[in-house]
């Protein structure tokens, strides 16, 4: 069993992002935060493996367990549908009008991603992990998550094609 200590720093360093990654899976605050007392509980009791990187085997753990939790739930494709419908904020709330516009746009493009797809960006661009962290938190080829994310930003590429070339002196 892995001291307190340890599963504080574990906490401190990854909680948010864990936290962020399982809303949205499970399109909920709630649910997301119950998911993440499971497992840090599991660590708890179970330990933690020598592992390369904490960051992908805790990021691998929450998949599965959210996975889990749609399973039981019976709500994998109503999740994956309800995420494209109902997306969390990616972005501060802008006081700024223009960047408030660029926000909602970005994310609006995010959104209309697959939900594979999606999921291997948010991992890439807003956890800085690598992609055979990707590949292991989701249990899929390394070429599959880096074709993912080249898809991803080639969609949001075209799709935000206008927005910069309006921005751009």
């Amino acid at each position: 069993m892995p001291a307190n200590s340890q599963i504080e720093q574990l906490y401190d360093a990854h909680a948010a992002g864990l936290f962020h990654y399982l809303t949205g899976i499970v399109q909920s605050e709630a649910d997301a935060k119950d998911l993440l007392q499971e497992l840090f509980l599991k660590l708890q009791h179970q330990g933690m493996p020598e592992v390369a990187s904490a960051k992908a085997w805790l990021m691998r753990l929450a998949h599965h367990l959210a996975i889990d939790w749609l399973r039981r739930h019976g709500a994998r494709r109503a999740a994956e549908e309800r995420s494209s419908m109902e997306p969390g904020p990616l972005f501060q709330t802008e006081s700024n009008p223009d960047a408030a516009e660029f926000a909602r746009r970005v994310e609006n493009a995010l959104n209309e991603l697959p939900p594979e797809q999606r999921s291997v960006a948010h991992l890439k661009l807003w956890l800085d992990m690598t992609f055979e962290e990707i590949a292991e938190t989701q249990g899929i080829p390394l070429n599959t998550a880096a074709s993912r994310y080249r898809y991803a930003i080639d969609k949001l590429r075209t799709r935000l094609r206008p927005l910069y070339d309006e921005i751009q002196p």
